[in-house]
């Protein structure tokens, strides 16, 4: 039996633990590390999930540790199991294990992908950022036209009770707050359960796959940064982003997305440049020339957009698509732009708490507040962050009414954007095919 660790952010590395460890008896699993996640390590995956073989769960450390855990423990493997970080960085983990003597491994979609007995779309990306979200909306909606009952499953972002989050169900707004739901979470989630769509999300994939077949036609995988799906897909869609041509060839797994992409969606061609968008599709020719090719506007709209002009605004941003996608800006600094407000306010003199940890980390951010809230305590933060602001108006291009979420002594207005495709191929042709 060897002993192994699992390099980790509480998503990929409990799935891979589930579907390929949990039930193994020639591995070990000694510990898990966490990142990029606040307040996930020094804690345990329990034993009510972990299985026979781990009657008192595995313990989570901080990635720090990693080293002196391999020592410790006599670590042969280590699996590195969490997504969106460029090549430079993946290398520099591995150089940084093989040097213990250890061996750095990567589990690939043959070990890890779930076979449903429904049909699967799976929609992914090659960065967090490039508009999945509302692509999975589009595509959940044009099914719905069709007669088919549509279930999302959505890539995890399990940071409360692991227990209680084995199997997530979200029909309805309420829901969301029964489960404590992280802004992260209903980011995703929101919108879907507002167009009448059912998403399932947790920590047991297998688990949640069977109760989801309970009640679909369709199983629609939206995954989450920028990891490829943890169910076999009977047609895998990928959004790219022209606003960061290249990416899609710097950064795990995006890369592996990209060349497995049955369909490329080109997503944000009205706002990126002309010479961006040709670099993309010149990648695209070179290592996806047989996949089809799906182009594509965010169209940016505020209802109330008039307000905006002449005012001195804070932006609002996603979250995850300014810290772990590396944009310094997203929907929200487009539609402050495009409405014409008169100045966008730098919000770090104001950022409190763990906001202000959050810019010291990303020190790309200085026009955008992004909307971290991976708990009361953090969401408090945001709060506080925005009240100390001194502004006319706060835009906010998360995907949540953010409003309802946090109360403040600001007036927020809303971006939406939604998917529109140019020409032809688009989702709904390729649908047909599909169906």
């Amino acid at each position: 039996m060897k002993n192994v660790l699992i390099m980790g952010a509480a998503g990929r590395d409990f799935h891979n633990f589930n579907v390929y460890f949990r039930d193994n008896e020639e591995h070990r699993v000694v510990a898990f590390t966490a990142t990029q996640i606040p307040d996930i390590d020094e804690r345990k995956y329990p034993a009510a999930l972990a299985g026979k073989l781990y009657p008192e769960g595995i313990p989570i450390y901080p990635e720090e540790e990693l080293a002196s855990l391999i020592k410790e423990h006599r670590i042969s493997e280590v699996f590195f199991s969490y997504s969106d970080v460029s090549f430079e960085y993946i290398m520099h983990k591995a150089s940084y294990v093989l040097a213990t003597g250890a061996s750095f491994i990567l589990l690939g979609p043959q070990e890890t992908m779930i076979k449903s007995k429904l049909p699967v779309i799976s929609v992914c990306a090659v960065r967090t950022g490039c508009g999945k979200s509302q692509t999975s909306r589009k595509i959940a909606l044009l099914l719905k036209e069709r007669g088919k009952r549509v279930v999302i499953i959505r890539h995890p972002m399990p940071y409360g009770d692991l227990v209680r989050q084995k199997v997530q169900r979200f029909a309805t707004y309420e829901d969301m707050i029964k489960h404590e739901c992280t802004i992260e979470e209903m980011e995703e989630y929101e919108s879907h359960i507002k167009n009448g769509i059912i998403v399932y999300a947790g920590v047991d994939y297998g688990a949640i796959l069977e109760e989801a077949e309970k009640e679909a036609d369709i199983i629609i995988w939206d995954g989450g940064n920028n990891d490829f799906s943890f169910y076999k897909a009977d047609l895998e869609i990928v959004i790219t982003d022209p606003h960061r041509p290249g990416h899609e060839l710097k950064y795990y797994p995006g890369e592996t997305n990209f060349r497995r992409a049955q369909v490329l969606v080109i997503n944000k061609i009205d706002s990126a440049k002309k010479e961006k968008l040709d670099l993309l599709l010149e990648n695209i020719k070179k290592i996806n020339p047989e996949a089809t090719i799906i182009r594509a506007n965010s169209t940016i709209l505020v209802p109330e957009g008039n307000d905006i002009a002449g005012k001195t605004v804070l932006v609002v941003e996603d979250g995850p698509t300014l810290t772990h996608g590396g944009m310094p800006y997203g929907a929200g600094i487009i539609a402050a732009t495009k409405y014409g407000a008169s100045k966008i306010v730098d919000p770090r003199p104001f950022a409190v708490g763990s906001i202000n940890e959050t810019f010291q980390k990303y020190t790309h951010l200085d026009k955008v507040l992004p909307a971290m809230g991976y708990g009361k305590k953090q969401m408090d933060e945001l709060a506080q962050t925005i009240n100390k602001v001194n502004c006319d108006l706060v835009v906010s291009g998360t995907p949540i009414d953010l409003g309802r979420l946090i109360k403040t002594n600001k007036r927020i207005l809303r971006v939406t954007y939604e998917l529109e495709e140019i020409g032809t191929p688009d989702l709904k042709e390729v649908l047909r095919e599909f169906l």
